[in-house]
């Protein structure tokens, strides 16, 4: 194939310079891969082999503007393969992956181009740098060491042996994953089968079964927006059970899609690769570049809330028992049955019926209201360009301009579940923000997995999904530096979740309610007795909410914390840990270990989840800058937001960043206040 033959080798005339999808075919990556690939190689040979005095500008400067070309294709690859896949470019990713694990690590651990790295950094505090370029000039050094640059030979080849291993396995790993979720489905055939679900359910089940070509049924698949609702109304305890078990033991089944041997090689190389470093075990040795910088100090969070948690869903339970005796059930509560019954105790105690609350929440009016939000704080516009062709027919593109006119970027909004998307919500870069070598106006995704119906109705979680995920997206629109690698929410993993859930609080403020939840068929805004009661109501199960994520955080981190990880069998380490931290009986993980592709499918949150609830005490004590002003769009303290987290990208270290925007340190009372728990701990402390 030649360069003219091959759209990704050949400048991108789009709007934008996005990529001319229409043209892109999975036969188009390898070659251009191995192209570009090549063109970084003597990219940077020429960085190391310059005869001139190394300096910021030859080497920290170049290095961060070179690989472009690269950095274009790898990207679309990876967007593709998540959101709009197939059985072709799945065999193309799983033999690329390892080479372009291996092409990265040979260029962080490259002994010349790493000998003039640490000859600038050796000079740093005498060069006069600016505070950015000082801080890529520590981050880039960085990168350079915790890769294994300063090794001696024989670590650095075997740590490239583990990272081309692990790209296999996190490949594999993704794509068992999406096959579980794709090859599965609940087909309700009866009047009798679709006892207790609401119409919005009913409507999204009949697109999903008409999408798997079974005409005149239903079906009920694994993603989220169609499974919870399922487990949540369902009066068919037998087919919640069903769907319940299907959900849980993805990736975990005998044959071609079991992840759990590739889960204990996963978690061997890792452990081999923290002791090459010199740490006892992966916990370790990823949290050294972490705000929390030691296992220790995030298990300490986690144990804060686990307790107060724990003691809300055991009280939480007792309810949902009462009420299943109350209706003449003699069972216990089972996993399948929690959701079930924690609606009718919902309905009872804030006459409040999730379906009622639902039909005020269409996607498009969401959609507005976020933008809107963003526009109040940020000074944001976007405008719909339905002549960019993106790869998907769902997925629309808005171009963004600032408060001044000025162009921002593009977004792209990808929001339904298909069975060549993988399941979850996630924000990606198809391109970075950056000034160095040139100004670079980022593109943006958002890819949510709401189930498609005639009238696509959303709960009030899969809005604050909406938005978390929005949240990031502005992370990436917003950024506002001059180096790529410090761009975006390329900032540590325990501070990029901030800029996303200090979003979501925006919608579930009563004025954002009334001016954007408008009813689907009338449009009416939604009643303030209605608001008032979800109010009441948001505090309600988040003992159960809390803890099935806090015992994931805490199963991650204690699994990553071994030092013999490699030889863990996965299944037998997840029922005596939940064991041991004395998990409620009625309930599960919010990812068990065999689908958990935050820890699997990457190095990314492995012994990070955590981040999550970190990132909560940020992101609840920094909303209350905004209440304790009167004002949730305060202008000067948007600005802050702004200047601080936003737009810094990872150009101030996070805790610095924190204080700047909040004015002082963090507190963790806000959270719990947040999720109902500050009348357990303060018993609990009693």
């Amino acid at each position: 194939m030649t360069t003219s033959d091959n759209p990704l080798l050949q400048p991108w005339t789009t709007p934008y310079a996005i990529a001319p999808f229409e043209r892109v075919r999975p036969e188009h990556f390898e070659p251009a891969l191995e192209a570009t690939m090549a063109e970084h190689r003597s990219e940077l040979a020429a960085i190391a082999n310059d005869s001139a005095t190394p300096d910021f500008e030859n080497t920290i400067a170049a290095l961060d503007r070179s690989g472009r070309a690269l950095a274009r294709v790898e990207s679309l690859l990876n967007n593709l393969t998540n959101a709009a896949t197939s059985p072709e470019l799945q065999a193309v990713d799983r033999r690329v992956q390892p080479k372009l694990a291996a092409h990265h690590h040979a260029t962080r651990t490259d002994a010349a181009l790493f000998a003039k790295i640490d000859a600038v950094y050796a000079r740093r505090e005498a060069l006069g740098l600016d505070p950015e370029s000082l801080r890529l000039l520590e981050r880039v050094h960085l990168d350079f060491v915790r890769t294994g640059a300063r090794l001696p030979v024989e670590a650095r080849a075997r740590l490239a042996e583990i990272a081309e291993q692990k790209a296999t396995l996190f490949t594999q790993f993704e794509q068992n994953v999406l096959a579980d979720e794709s090859a599965y489905a609940l087909v309700l055939s009866t009047e009798d089968d679709l006892a207790g679900l609401p119409p919005f359910l009913r409507d999204a089940a009949s697109t999903a079964a008409k999408e798997r070509g079974i005409e005149g049924k239903w079906a009920i698949t694994l993603s989220r927006s169609l499974i919870v609702p399922f487990l949540t109304y369902s009066e068919r305890r037998a087919l919640r059970e069903e769907a319940f078990r299907a959900w849980i033991s993805r990736g975990e089944a005998e044959g071609p899609t079991d992840n759990r041997r590739l889960a204990r090689e996963i978690l061997a190389l890792r452990a081999e690769q923290a002791k090459l470093h010199g740490y006892s075990h992966f916990a370790q040795y990823a949290l050294v570049d972490r705000m929390a910088r030691e296992p220790a100090r995030a298990l300490e969070l986690l144990q804060k809330v686990w307790g107060p948690a724990r003691a809300r869903a055991l009280s939480e339970r007792d309810a949902l028992l009462e009420e299943a005796r109350a209706l003449g059930h003699t069972h216990n509560i089972e996993p399948w049955d929690w959701r079930f019954f924690a609606e009718k105790v919902r309905r009872r105690r804030y006459e409040l019926d999730e379906s009622e609350l639902k039909a005020y929440f269409t996607l498009d009016r969401m959609i507005d209201a976020m933008f809107d939000c963003a526009s109040k704080l940020f000074g944001l516009r976007f405008e719909r360009r339905s002549d960019i062709v993106a790869y998907h027919p769902d997925v629309r593109v808005y171009e963004v301009f600032a408060r001044d006119g000025s162009a921002v970027g593009l977004f792209l909004s990808d929001n339904f579940a298909r069975p060549s998307k993988m399941g979850g919500a996630w924000m990606s870069e198809h391109r970075l923000q950056s000034r160095n070598g040139g100004e670079t106006l980022p593109i943006i995704a958002n890819h949510n997995n709401f189930a498609k119906g005639s009238s696509t109705l959303l709960s009030l979680d899969d809005v604050k999904t909406l938005f978390h995920e929005f949240g990031h997206g502005l992370h990436g629109l917003l950024s506002n530096v001059r180096y790529r690698r410090l761009s975006g929410t390329n900032v540590l993993k325990d501070f990029v979740e901030l800029p996303s859930q200090l979003f979501e609080h925006w919608i579930e403020q009563p004025s954002v309610l009334r001016q954007h939840a408008r009813h689907q068929e009338t449009g009416e805004p939604i009643p303030e007795a209605l608001v008032a009661r979800a109010q009441r109501a948001r505090k309600f199960n988040q003992g159960f909410e809390t803890v099935e994520y806090t015992a994931c955080a805490l199963l991650d981190l204690a699994l990553h914390s071994r030092e013999d990880a490699g030889g863990v069998d996965i299944t037998a380490f997840e029922r005596e840990e939940l064991a041991r931290i004395e998990m409620p009986e009625g309930m599960v993980l919010r990812h068990r270990l065999p689908h958990f592709a935050h820890l699997f499918s990457g190095d990314s949150y492995a012994a990070g989840y955590y981040v999550y609830l970190w990132a909560e005490v940020l992101d609840a004590d920094g909303f209350d800058a905004f209440v304790e002003a009167g004002d949730i769009f305060d202008p000067a303290i948007a600005e802050r937001l702004l200047r601080y987290v936003y737009s810094a990208g990872n150009t101030l270290e996070p805790g610095a960043a924190y204080r700047a925007f909040r004015g002082r340190d963090p507190v963790v009372a806000p959270l719990l206040a947040k999720r109902g728990l500050l009348e357990e701990r303060e018993s609990a402390t009693s």
